[in-house]
């Protein structure tokens, strides 16, 4: 068991003018993954007819709520609390990692500014995010992909790709995977399927391999088989190390 000393603290940080209430179960779960989520809060203006849902979901999950009145029509004061908090929390020194739960590009900047300070950020939102803010992100995690009804529906995404349907996404990981190979093949040709992932996961914050229906990158590579071939080699101890080349 891991001591808990050694994970990462993270803050959690809630739009919930802007993030999906029935998915925050999920997504505090995915986050957990990370580290010790150590500061969960969540912004708005609870008086407004449009968040009286959250109530329970704040308690059942341990969320603690920041009310945040709107001062005038048309302005967002939520993002502008939300965004001195983290600042605030950030210049305690006690944080490894901000999650950042919002689909709106407005914290784009603080995303930013976290990473210069070396900060750890994971964006949370719908897929209708701006790309600016995904990229801000460290890791970008897409609600799409998260809960019981995202199982399903990746099931039917990974029969449509099976099919050979034109599919921009996948073109694109494919263009990265070989940009990957490039950068780190050895003198036999192969590449670590952990560095590509690594790799890719920096070019492109939002990419997850749920998103084609699968759990792992290996698994992945074994669908696009007419592309690439992928290989085992002993690592040390029990651990097998992957690796894949493009099929010439």
């Amino acid at each position: 068991m891991r001591d808990i000393d050694d994970l990462k603290k993270i803050a959690v940080l809630i739009d919930a003018d802007n993030s999906q209430r029935k998915k925050m179960k999920y997504i505090l779960e995915e986050v957990s993954t990370n580290g010790h989520i150590i500061t969960k809060r969540a912004y708005g203006d609870w008086s407004k007819e449009t968040l009286k849902n959250w109530k329970n979901d704040l308690n059942e999950l341990a969320i603690q709520p920041v009310q945040q009145f709107a001062y005038t029509t048309g302005k967002n004061a939520t993002d502008s609390a939300m965004i001195i908090d983290a600042m605030d929390l950030l210049y305690t020194n006690k944080y490894d990692a901000f999650v950042i739960i919002s689909s709106d590009s407005d914290f784009t900047k603080l995303a930013t500014r976290l990473k210069e300070s070396e900060i750890f950020v994971i964006g949370v939102g719908e897929d209708k995010t701006p790309i600016s803010f995904r990229n801000a992100c460290d890791d970008f995690i897409l609600t799409e992909n998260l809960g019981e009804k995202a199982d399903e529906e990746l099931e039917g995404e990974a029969i449509k790709l099976e099919k050979g349907e034109e599919n921009e996404a996948i073109t694109e990981v494919v263009a990265l995977l070989i940009k990957a190979h490039e950068k780190y093949e050895d003198e036999d040709g192969w590449c670590n399927v952990s560095a590509a992932g690594t790799f890719i996961k920096r070019i492109k914050p939002d990419f997850d391999v749920r998103t084609f229906g699968v759990t792992k990158l290996p698994e992945l590579l074994e669908r696009l088989n007419t592309i690439f071939k992928i290989t085992k080699f002993k690592g040390k101890g029990t651990v097998n190390i992957v690796a894949y080349k493009p099929i010439k």
